[in-house]
């Protein structure tokens, strides 16, 4: 026998009534929620509304909602990325200075170009360290690549410490010299060496290209006679040159305890070697002050 199915009579217009209101329930609070989404963003677009055979079509409020958090997440971090790089960056520029250090800076005039006696007579005024400070002078330049050797006439203060590498003379200390600079042990402030040698240090050129410590013609450190230019270092020559990536040189042009007429001759010097047409700005200072900016003209 197959299935016997029960059929109630009278109740088929009572089911088909009561499958009309759940759907129009159901209608009804679709409609109810798409309007109350509508209200919480202008900017979606308007719900459809349902097929005349009674079946709801896709909200598209709700779809623009979806895609519009999508595209706000990646805005979000890439704004939160970028927060966090100009916090960073500013808190790296900001150098903290002591008050004493701030006390002295108001001294100086940032806006004036002070000349030559003056601008000595304030660094003496300035001075911060307990011990005898270097006196430097960074002279910016109007292009890249300028350098040359100077002497001063009364030294820099400190004693250079002159290496010597010449194959004629030792070649045995030229190989362990070679050695001791691949290690990173670099104890002297010039290497003098002699033409025959430059193709054992060319090894190490590496090393000491960035530290400006390579022998060169131009600053007079690769000669046949390497004795009688260590003595002209010994006495007091110092080698400039620009920096790799900016017109900059730096040059230390004795102690504060040379007195003002002993600086203001080494300084002359330093700039006649530099020459003044290749000079666009010279800032002076010792080791721990403020910089203080000289008039050109003065010099």
């Amino acid at each position: 026998m197959g299935k016997v199915r029960i059929k109630t009579i009278g109740l088929e217009g009572q089911e088909r009534e009561d499958k009309k209101k759940a759907q129009k329930r159901a209608e009804a609070k679709k409609v109810e929620a798409a309007k109350k989404l509508s209200s919480e963003d202008p900017e979606a677009e308007s719900p459809r509304t349902p097929s005349e055979d009674g079946t709801a079509k896709p909200q598209q409020a709700e779809k623009v909602e979806a895609e519009k958090k999508q595209d706000e997440r990646p805005a979000e971090k890439t704004a939160t990325k970028d927060t966090k790089k100009s916090k960073y960056q500013a808190k790296k520029n900001k150098q903290k200075r002591s008050s004493k250090y701030l006390a002295v800076a108001k001294e100086i005039d940032k806006n004036k170009k002070y000349i030559l006696s003056d601008a000595l007579q304030l660094l003496s005024k300035v001075k911060l360290a307990r011990f005898d400070e270097t006196v430097e002078l960074h002279v910016n330049t109007l292009e890249s690549g300028i350098s040359g050797n100077v002497t001063l006439p009364h030294g820099t203060g400190k004693k250079t410490r002159v290496e010597i590498a010449s194959l004629s003379e030792d070649p045995k200390h030229v190989d362990e010299l070679v050695k001791k600079i691949e290690s990173g042990k670099i104890d002297f402030d010039v290497l003098i060496a002699t033409p025959d040698t430059m193709p054992k240090l060319a090894k190490v050129a590496r090393v000491l290209g960035p530290k400006g410590l390579m022998p060169n013609p131009k600053n007079g450190t690769v000669t046949p006679k390497p004795q009688d230019i260590a003595k002209k270092f010994e006495a007091g020559q110092v080698n400039f040159k620009t920096e790799a990536k900016f017109p900059v040189l730096h040059l230390s042009v004795g102690k504060l305890s040379f007195g003002e007429k002993k600086l203001e001759d080494n300084i002359k010097t330093a700039v006649t070697a530099i020459k003044a047409q290749n000079i666009k700005t010279i800032t002076l200072k010792s080791t721990m002050s403020p910089g203080i900016k000289v008039d050109a003209s003065s010099l």
